[in-house]
């Protein structure tokens, strides 16, 4: 490697972190907020059996887990302006990572829902509490608990994904790679340097899951 490309990588390297702190990472965890509250919605109306609601939330899953998250990207940034609809890029990347995710997040939540014995449903009415006051104090903190790991998982994958959004012009971190490749035509180095810096992203945080799902263990034990 010779010292021009070397300076090269170093300066582009700072670039690309900067713009995996300024917009990846908000990317994800917007993303990521409104995932997990449509995935709750979408799992308690699941375990509720709210049979009015169901064939709704059915064909949500179909359509969203049926498609590609690019092609949802392509029809809400560059579809829906046709019929006078238009979104900024980033909200239209939060609106569809969002949606796209938490079809499969709802998935994980109305499993962990249904692990929760059937017979804390039935103490919480004994108790004289109604049936939400009973998913939000005694149902739904253990299911999070159970469904830890998982939600994990689809965090750090959404990390991953937010890479989708460098198609409708969002300045994630491979945006910023494909900018500066436009420049200096080095693909092959600043690609494999983009896919380091995802790498370190996505280790910290696979950590932190580590972390997490042994506090929980400690914290499920004391109990």
């Amino acid at each position: 490697m010779n010292e021009k490309l070397l300076q090269l990588l170093i300066d582009s390297f700072w670039k690309i972190l900067l713009a995996g702190i300024r917009v990846t990472i908000p990317l994800a965890v917007l993303s990521f907020i409104f995932a997990l509250l449509i995935a709750i919605l979408v799992a308690v109306i699941q375990y509720a059996n709210i049979k009015v609601l169901r064939p709704f939330i059915r064909f949500y899953i179909w359509i969203i887990r049926g498609t590609p998250l690019l092609v949802q990207l392509y029809v809400v940034f560059y579809g829906l302006p046709s019929i006078g609809i238009v979104l900024p890029a980033f909200p239209s990347a939060v609106f569809c990572l969002a949606v796209n995710e938490g079809a499969y997040m709802a998935e994980s939540m109305r499993a962990a829902l249904e692990a929760v014995p059937k017979g804390q449903l039935e103490a919480g009415y004994c108790v004289g509490m109604s049936y939400w006051q009973i998913m939000r104090r005694i149902i739904l903190p253990q299911a999070f608990r159970t469904a830890f790991p998982s939600l994990s998982n689809s965090f750090i994958s959404m990390i991953k994904s937010t890479s989708m959004a460098s198609t409708i012009t969002v300045t994630e971190m491979l945006r910023q790679t494909q900018i500066i490749n436009g420049r200096v035509y080095q693909s092959f180095a600043l690609y494999m340097e983009v896919g380091l810096v995802y790498l370190i992203f996505c280790t910290v945080l696979t950590w932190l899951q580590s972390y997490g799902e042994k506090k929980l263990s400690a914290y499920g034990g004391a109990r």
